[in-house]
């Protein structure tokens, strides 16, 4: 015997310190396929939400900046081995968000799947080539050895509504930085989602923390905010971009500007190395 049933709609929330708020203004806007579909209402973060999450963040950037590159390199192959099991999941999500088929869809999330995979193996290995023993003239041993940057905020892209967003996100946590992301405004499921992955995945609460809504909105706050130490504008258009550049130059933050790129290309270390500080220590040479 069957009976009709009612479906269970899936609430999108927030992801602020390993928590799921829903933002604290109580907005919500719709979220739509490319045809004009309803698909769900996300929440519409607020200015309140950005400062709540680089909170986290900044309390998150001590144990995670602390741990070993190997235990980094884990987890993130654990944000990979979880993704992997929710595959059918963001196939469908992935589809739905960015008009594609289902087998193109797949391709996607495989190729996102293995970026986790790909960036969690350079955790331990990135510092071999951005380090150096210095010669110099002197009875001293001259090491530079590199450092995350500290809290980083992500706009993610706009049309890459997933593997764009691996593509900004996972190398900024692979070298000790946190992050706060800006999804894409349009398609911000999948990367509310992946809030709930990363969650069961080992990560420390506040070491990501996903809000959805306006990059318009929430950017200048993030880029003038003192306690955000660098900028990824890869999500914001030309105008924004400039905007927010000017904003963040006022305390000094570093800043990747947005260009064009193919995010299913090999990725390679630059992104690794944007958000990467270099310290340079003397040790005099006892005789």
């Amino acid at each position: 015997m069957s009976e009709s049933r009612l479906g269970v709609f899936k609430t999108y929330k927030l992801f602020v310190g390993g928590k799921f708020p829903r933002s604290e203004s109580g907005r919500v806007y719709e979220v739509t396929d490319p045809k004009g579909n309803w698909l769900a209402n996300a929440p519409l973060a607020s200015r309140k939400d950005a400062r709540d999450a680089v909170v986290a963040a900044r309390k998150a950037f001590g144990g995670w900046s602390g741990a070993t590159a190997y235990n980094r390199g884990q987890i993130l192959y654990r944000i990979a081995e979880m993704l992997e099991g929710r595959r059918e999941q963001f196939v469908r999500e992935v589809a739905e968000a960015e008009g594609l088929s289902r087998s193109k869809a797949a391709a996607v999330v495989d190729a996102a799947v293995d970026r986790w995979v790909w960036y969690a193996g350079w955790t331990d290995k990135i510092g071999q080539i951005a380090g150096a023993a210095n010669p110099v003239a002197g009875p001293y041993f001259n090491l530079s050895t590199t450092e995350p940057t500290g809290v980083v905020a992500v706009l993610a892209p706009q049309e890459s509504s997933f593997l764009g967003l691996v593509s900004v996100l996972a190398p900024v946590i692979a070298t000790g930085n946190t992050a706060v992301v800006v999804t894409s405004e349009k398609s911000p499921l999948p990367a509310l989602s992946l809030g709930e992955v990363l969650a069961t995945s080992d990560l420390p609460g506040g070491v990501v923390n996903v809000l959805s809504g306006k990059a318009a909105e929430m950017g200048p706050h993030l880029a003038a905010h003192s306690d955000v130490n660098a900028i990824d504008l890869t999500g914001a258009d030309a105008e924004l971009a400039t905007a927010l550049e000017t904003a963040a130059a006022d305390n000094l933050k570093r800043v990747l500007r947005p260009r064009d790129e193919d995010w299913s290309a090999e990725p390679g270390t630059d992104r690794l190395l944007a958000f990467l500080e270099t310290k340079t220590v003397w040790h005099p040479i006892g005789v």
